[in-house]
């Protein structure tokens, strides 16, 4: 009888996928903190993780869960820039770093199952 790892595994290596895409957009959006008229994006990710749970819930392959871009948002500013720019650099900063330590997070999770696994198939 086989594993199937997405049973196995579950949410956990789509949400890895999510928070590595995440942090490139929110990437995209510090490396034009000053391009005059950039429009700072994001997109909802428990939206997204609940889009993957619903495929896999209803049997669905879920090979890529990546967001792709009409999913995407624009954030709002705080304080409006002259140029049009909309990205706040301590609040992309802040967003990152949360992203970080979420994909840590996620990454710890999927490290346990990966135990769970090993100490099943070793019968201990």
């Amino acid at each position: 009888m086989g594993i199937s790892f997405d049973n196995a595994l579950g949410v956990h290596t789509h949400t890895l996928e999510l928070r590595a895409e995440r942090s490139k957009v929110i990437a995209g959006n510090l490396a034009n903190v000053d391009t005059p008229g950039f429009k700072a994006r994001d997109f909802d990710f428990q939206a997204a993780v609940s889009q993957v749970e619903h495929r896999l819930q209803q049997g669905q392959k879920t090979s890529s869960s990546v967001v792709h871009p009409q999913e995407l948002m624009y954030r709002n500013p705080y304080n409006n820039s002259i140029d049009g720019n909309t990205v706040e650099l301590g609040v992309e900063q802040a967003q990152f770093a949360q992203n970080a330590m979420d994909f840590e997070t996620s990454l710890t999770f999927l490290n346990m199952k990966f135990k769970g696994l090993s100490t099943a198939i070793m019968g201990q």
